[in-house]
């Protein structure tokens, strides 16, 4: 690991986070597409929603990857109690000096991870808009940075309805990725039953061997080598061609809005550097477009009711929206 008193190149950058996989794959069985959007959504400073039903290893996953790239982070359990300061910390009396102090929440952290945030109401929900956008919280109406890198990592159990509260179109928009964290094979299954049973913890990630490959000096690093990836006007306008006919599917009521094309186009420029290019392709463009998009669409009630899905809808546009030559 380079020393924090250097400033990593471009290269070093990439060779620090190519390193990713293999030592968050100490803990963590599988989940590589996972684990490479969470590195893009670092890169771009998004923000991911997992998805996946439980015992999909989706919290050792983020802690993991906390400690690999040696950044802080928490954990907040959301629950139907939860209130807003519990996020983003509150103003407490101090009866020495007769005055309000504020004491920040878990929030400020480099990555929070948000379990099961659809259990708790909008209201709590809420509190967490503010941060993901503008990177601050607002006290007394004064701003409080929060610390950078900084990125949530939301998840959400989709076998569950009872006790839940979906989140709002405004708050999932603020989601850069949403990914699907799927049940392993059969054979990550057998590895995964091995290593437990040869004595592995998963409370205990030092004892596994993980330790920092990558540090905030790498990611920033990364971001500014990302920020000189070219973009043709050919690439943009098939960008913003993608975008556009998900506002005119017959099965979608409310398509991609400008921010999620904006979003596709870092994200796209991101993997291309992360691939080792300095140029994106349509194809970048094609790879990230699903994960980008998907929950950016509401589709049309009686087309659920046909059993569509935003995946579907989306795997179709890339298939006849003209793809630049």
């Amino acid at each position: 690991m380079t020393d924090a008193s250097d400033t990593p190149t471009a290269e070093q950058a990439g060779q620090a986070l190519a390193a990713l996989r293999g030592e968050i794959g100490k803990a963590v069985v599988g989940n590589d597409s996972a684990v490479m959007y969470l590195v893009l959504a670092l890169l771009c400073r998004g923000h991911v929603l997992l998805e996946g039903v439980p015992g999909v290893a989706k919290t050792l996953l983020v802690r993991a990857l906390a400690t690999a790239l040696d950044l802080e982070h928490a954990r907040l359990q959301f629950t139907p109690d939860l209130m807003p300061g519990d996020v983003t910390g509150s103003q407490i009396y101090d009866p020495h000096s007769a005055e309000f102090t504020f004491r920040q929440g878990p929030v400020f952290t480099n990555l929070l991870l948000a379990d099961e945030i659809n259990r708790t109401p909008p209201k709590t929900q809420s509190a967490l808009l503010e941060s993901m956008e503008e990177r601050q919280v607002s006290v007394d109406g004064k701003p409080q940075p929060l610390p950078d890198p900084f990125v949530v990592v939301a998840t959400q159990n989709p076998i569950e309805q009872e006790g839940t509260y979906p989140l709002p179109e405004a708050q999932l928009d603020r989601f850069l990725f949403k990914v699907d964290v799927q049940l392993p094979g059969r054979d990550d299954e057998f590895r995964i039953l091995q290593r437990h049973a040869n004595g592995f913890d998963p409370r205990d990630l030092t004892a596994a061997g993980l330790r920092p490959v990558a540090g905030p000096a790498h990611l920033a690093a990364a971001r500014a080598a990302v920020a000189g990836v070219a973009l043709s006007p050919e690439v943009l306008a098939y960008t913003v061609d993608l975008c556009r006919a998900t506002r005119t599917s017959p099965a979608v009521r409310h398509g991609a809005s400008p921010r999620g094309a904006t979003a596709l186009m870092a994200a796209a420029r991101a993997y291309a550097w992360l691939t080792g290019r300095g140029f994106v392709t349509p194809d970048d463009v094609k790879i990230v477009a699903v994960t980008v998009l998907r929950h950016r669409l509401q589709l049309r009630p009686e087309a659920e009711l046909d059993g569509v899905t935003a995946e579907g809808v989306l795997g179709s546009l890339l298939l006849s929206v003209p793809v630049p030559v």
